[in-house]
């Protein structure tokens, strides 16, 4: 059997543990064997040849900086890279294609982001041996006999020529001070600026900073500035973060488009809608997070897809999940409409050049409530009044209700610990809300030093363990990989239906808020001028409603029964099209 020993650096603290507990506890260190060592660095460093796997380790270490990862019998060759000693080991590589687009998908920490930087070649992989300098013909002799094994001979011979666009798009005003136009130029090596501006709508704000631009327009630019690249291999990184459901359709509609013979595109997603209707083929990538990951062999995106939620591989024979994420395979329920919560006549707000109004509407106790709509049109200003935080200039809202709030932009610079941050949580919510979300790992950590991901749930953690009447979320689903988000949907709905409350979900991610919701809210109107709420609606109206706005259709999958687009002009786009019924057949 194949083991490996993680150790968390940053948790291990042998000064407050009392002096290196796991080395005393370790039954091969009692024996006589140094199993479990001192470092130079005055933290721990374990010998996965003589780790016996007892966990006695892991169980005693307590700062759970510990984890010792029997490795599935398959993965008989040495990781293509590991982290220094005790680190993270990830195994295989996802393959270009010339002509696809393909996709990876797997939870958050296992690899994918480090794949792309090995393919790209901006790191060098040390085939499992941190202190070994790999030479290109190690590399190339380790994937002999595979199709990786051409691609890094021509990686090396310089006949591929790669463009990146990295997962973190908040760097880029770090990186160039200058406006969007000069960016594209600086970057355009095709002469093609102008085409790839229009087509990702970037003209009117060619004349900005990227300091003064949104998240959304930062993103667009960063595909752009990656695509003007002269380059046969692109790699997209999360490339519909921060984009509204209608930039996500046409961002993938225009990726999709780069593909051609003498090109290839690889893709990292979490929104499952959208990898489905930009990929002909998907990696799965599987795991411990922090701990190892594998890359699979590559398979069709629909097989891909339900073998991924289904948590089993057939044809490897590998099961990655202790359970199948299933969607329900019925019409949308018209519920009981039940006693109002909040309710209001015609709303009117200004502010600066944007106005925001409402037609009226009600939003019923025990109701999970979607917001769908374009980015820039009102979402986040109801929100906000409905928290209190802003008032209106025309209309009330009917009811005095208690909020609890999570905003879209989460930053903290806080140093309290988490388990300070969340002292409510875990004194009411604990297996609730703790547990679930996975936080147990971080209550000794800053929330200062958070990831994206991780402030994520944190915040989700803290909005959902306050007392209040109704809880509204600003896009729960950001930073979160596939399964947390899921996750987070089953947390909110047990929640709302054991404590009776309401809650209103603002997302992007469409599959996020299908499994999610029961009521939506839909936002018509144009981004940063205008914006109108209708609604709530029943989800078969709210949905018919928004995708008449988009121009596409869902049907359910035969398998899996979860949410996918029609391909545009198809037989079953038509017909949907045709009968009204755009939200499933």
């Amino acid at each position: 059997m194949v083991r490996i020993a993680v150790l968390d650096k940053k948790k291990c603290a042998p000064n407050n543990c009392g002096d290196y507990l796991c080395v005393r506890v370790c039954p091969i260190n009692r024996k006589g064997d140094e199993c479990i060592s001192k470092t130079p660095d005055s933290k721990a460093a374990i010998d996965e040849n003589l780790c016996i796997g007892c966990g006695i380790c892991i169980k005693k270490c307590p700062f759970g900086a510990i984890n010792i990862i029997n490795l599935p019998e398959e993965l008989s060759k040495p990781p293509i890279h590991a982290y220094g000693k005790n680190g993270f080991h990830l195994y295989n590589l996802p393959i270009p294609i010339f002509g696809k687009v393909v996709g990876i998908i797997g939870k958050n920490g296992i690899g994918k982001s480090t794949a792309i930087n090995i393919l790209s070649g901006q790191l060098k992989p040390n085939l499992g041996k941190p202190e070994h300098n790999t030479s290109i013909q190690e590399l190339i002799e380790y994937f002999k006999g595979t199709e990786l094994h051409n691609y890094f001979e021509n990686l090396n011979a310089g006949k591929i020529k790669v463009a990146v666009k990295p997962q973190q798009v908040s760097l880029l005003p770090k990186r160039f001070s200058g406006t969007v136009g000069e960016l594209l130029k600086k970057m355009d090596e095709t002469g093609r600026m102008k085409e790839v501006a229009e087509k990702l709508e970037l003209t009117q704000f060619l004349d900005r900073k990227l300091s003064q631009i949104s998240g959304g327009e930062l993103q667009r630019v960063a595909i752009a500035s990656c695509s003007l690249k002269k380059a046969n291999v692109f790699f997209f990184d999360e490339p519909t973060s921060y984009l509204d459901i209608k930039q996500r359709v046409r961002v993938s509609e225009y990726i999709q488009s780069l593909a051609n013979e003498q090109t290839a595109v690889v893709v990292i997603e979490h929104d499952l809608i959208i990898l489905d209707h930009m990929t002909e083929l998907v990696h799965i990538t599987f795991g411990v997070p922090s701990g190892y990951g594998v890359i699979s062999s590559p398979m069709s995106t629909r097989e891909g897809v339900n073998e991924y939620l289904r948590g089993f591989m057939r044809k490897e024979n590998i099961r990655f999940r202790p359970g199948a994420i299933t969607f329900d395979d019925k019409p949308p329920v018209k519920l009981a409409k039940g006693q109002a919560l909040v309710e209001w006549q015609p709303l009117k707000k200004k502010l600066g050049d944007f106005s925001f109004s409402s037609e009226p509407g009600i939003i019923y106790r025990k109701h999970l409530v979607g917001v769908l709509g374009e980015n820039g049109i009102g979402k986040t200003t109801f929100v906000r009044i409905l928290a209190g935080e802003i008032p209106t200039d025309q209309g009330e809202l009917n009811a005095s209700v208690s909020v609890s709030y999570k905003p879209q932009y989460i930053d903290s610079d806080s140093k309290e610990p988490v388990g300070i941050f969340l002292k409510h949580a875990i004194s009411t919510h604990i297996n609730e809300l703790v547990h679930p979300l996975e936080l147990d790992p971080l209550l000794t950590e800053p929330v200062s030093s958070l990831s994206g991901g991780e402030l994520q749930r944190v915040m989700i953690a803290k909005c959902l363990s306050e007392e209040a009447d109704l809880y509204l979320l600003d896009e729960p689903s950001a930073y979160l990989d596939v399964e947390q988000r899921l996750q987070v949907s089953k947390i909110i709905s047990r929640l709302i239906q054991t404590t009776g409350r309401t809650a209103l979900i603002v997302d992007h991610d469409l599959l996020f808020l299908d499994y999610l919701s029961e009521d939506l809210i839909v936002f018509e109107g144009k981004p940063a001028v205008s914006g109108t709420l209708k609604g709530p609606f029943s989800m078969e109206a709210g949905m018919n409603l928004f995708l008449g706005v988009l121009g596409i259709t869902l049907r359910r999958d035969l398998e899996s029964k979860r949410p996918r687009i029609n391909k545009l002009d198809s037989r079953l786009d038509r017909e949907q099209k045709t009968t009204g019924k755009l939200y499933y057949a």
